[in-house]
């Protein structure tokens, strides 16, 4: 079930504890064009399906990124990406937006979403799995 704007952000705004759905709005924005960039195919297509429109398309035309970014050169990115964020509250940010993000998601698709990811993102996401 697609999740709308609103209360996608609601969700963010709550997690992140921002002021305002502006603040939760940049962060989701920044966060998922990222993510976008690390995932391909049906996975994408599945969790954009799942989003509200405006950040299903932020994840379907995604930032540009090389190579896969580890958990920690993701939150980095994050905060290059972030006026005034440094790497403490990108990951503030990003973990708002990926727990939002893995509500939506659901276990299925997420953990078909972390196969396409490097280690680590369990975290991100707020889902740690067992070693």
């Amino acid at each position: 079930m697609t999740l709308r704007r609103e209360a996608f952000l609601d969700h963010v705004r709550e997690r992140g504890e921002y002021n305002t759905l502006e603040e939760a709005e940049r962060a989701a924005r920044v966060v998922l064009a990222l993510l976008g960039a690390h995932l391909v195919g049906d996975v994408r297509a599945q969790l954009a399906a799942r989003l509200p429109e405006t950040f299903a398309l932020i994840l379907l035309n995604p930032l540009q990124s090389a190579e896969p970014l580890s958990p920690e050169r993701f939150v980095r990115a994050t905060a290059a990406w972030i006026e005034g964020a440094t790497e403490q509250t990108a990951a503030w940010d990003v973990s708002a937006v990926l727990s939002t993000v893995a509500d939506a998601a659901g276990e299925d698709l997420l953990g078909q979403i972390l196969l396409q990811l490097p280690a680590g993102y369990d975290l991100l996401f707020g889902r740690p799995r067992p070693t």
